[in-house]
């Protein structure tokens, strides 16, 4: 398949624009609160959402909206999560409405998002105040649109790909924010993806569903799942490619150049956890099936020992043992293997179940890149899986200690 990623985030795709402002819905705050994404054309529309009972008022409307497939535009804001709020509702469907009132589209065809403080008053007014400016601003600035939905991110989070499709030139490409309370069931964080490909609304939601399950999901930073996780997608088809509504080759194509931009994104997202300092991949291999490898993958990663020891670039392997032993899956810990990778080179810390001896010198090297892979092998079978997470640090504490206040 030849894909090249590209520059451009959500308006990679033709025939989409989005911006960012400052609306002021935490007046203490001077960054940007409030993010439209629109399409030219009403397009083909898909999502999923957090498995937390405790669900946003957002995504409750989101969901209906989709109910039928389509969408046109997302709006979105940070700096409160719309959750757990008397006037949730009002304000979800208001924001949709006053995207109706200033780009024309209906308002069942927009997806809304928030996120911020869960349980915290909240206002109609400030976003009112600020659709005029959010609008009449609409143009190539995925990257405005990136920083209005951020909240304790320290980085922006994009990708996008260029591929073909029965010889047509397609694009696709996403935001996302995420940094803490992130351990993802069904979806992730908030993450928005455009493409102008031509797919039907149903295999886009079968393409959805399927990519979480080796991305999105595979992202733990602290093992809180979030109340307002959504990923979703909308295609507009102005690539003018034959319509995918089928299983076959072109499906694959547009399905590989999803996972391309949701993998970038996962990793993003993992390595700018809160308060984080390193990237901690697990690579597993070996494993007798894939449900095997995805949950010692992401049991390694969410470990909070494994993590504490990454901060200290402490080459503890049996915290790695420990956590593959409590996941739950069915594992033969007498052939496990454990080694630690990095720019600075590969130690080996553990044979069939045991320790092997290394240099603690050359692991302490290893372990205090920026990025670290922890590699496992079962030696049960051929299946695979990879699961991105990140250290714990002090600043975590200090972050969440007052986050609300």
């Amino acid at each position: 398949m030849d894909m090249t990623f590209i520059p451009g985030g959500v308006c990679a795709a033709g025939g989409f624009r989005a911006n960012g402002v400052r609306c002021g819905i935490k007046a203490s705050s001077k960054k940007r609160d409030l993010a439209l994404i629109v399409s030219d054309k009403r397009c083909a529309a898909a999502a999923v959402y957090t498995a937390n009972l405790v669900k946003s008022a957002p995504i409750r409307v989101t969901k209906a909206h989709l109910a039928d497939g389509y969408a046109q535009a997302v709006i979105c804001n940070s700096g409160n999560a719309n959750t757990c709020n008397a006037n949730g509702m009002e304000i979800a469907e208001g924001m949709c409405e006053l995207t109706r009132r200033y780009l024309g589209i209906n308002a069942e065809d927009v997806i809304v998002g928030s996120t911020g403080v869960i349980g915290q008053p909240m206002s109609l007014a400030p976003i009112e105040a600020g659709m005029e400016e959010l609008a009449a601003g609409l143009g190539d600035h995925s990257d405005l649109a990136e920083d209005a939905i951020m909240t304790t991110d320290t980085v922006p989070k994009e990708a996008a790909v260029e591929f073909e499709i029965a010889g047509v030139k397609c694009r696709l490409g996403g935001i996302a924010k995420g940094s803490g309370m992130i351990h993802p069931n069904m979806a992730t964080m908030l993450v928005f993806v455009t493409s102008d490909c031509a797919i039907s609304p149903q295999m886009l939601q079968r393409a959805v569903s399927e990519d979480v399950k080796t991305s999105f999901n595979m992202v733990s930073v602290d093992g809180d799942t979030s109340t307002n996780d959504t990923f979703a997608v909308m295609a507009n088809g102005l690539a003018g490619n034959p319509l995918i509504d089928r299983e076959g080759e072109n499906f694959d194509i547009f399905c590989a150049a999803l996972h391309a931009v949701t993998v970038k994104l996962c990793r993003s997202i993992a390595k700018d956890g809160e308060g984080a300092t390193k990237l901690v991949t697990c690579r597993l291999t070996g494993a007798g099936d894939e449900e095997t490898a995805k949950t010692v993958a992401k049991a390694v990663i969410c470990s909070s020992l494994t993590k504490a020891a990454m901060f200290g670039a402490d080459a503890n392997w049996g915290r790695v043992l420990c956590a593959i032993g409590y996941s739950g899956a069915p594992v033969d810990v007498d052939r496990v293997d454990v080694s630690f990778r990095s720019r600075a080179g590969q130690v080996d810390v553990c044979r069939d179940g045991a320790g092997v001896p290394f240099s603690e010198d050359e692991a302490k090297k290893v372990l205090l890149e920026d990025e670290i892979d922890i590699l496992v092998e079962l030696n049960a079978g051929d299946a695979s899986a990879e699961a991105w997470g990140c250290d714990l640090t002090y600043d975590y504490v200090k972050i969440n200690g007052d986050y609300r206040t």
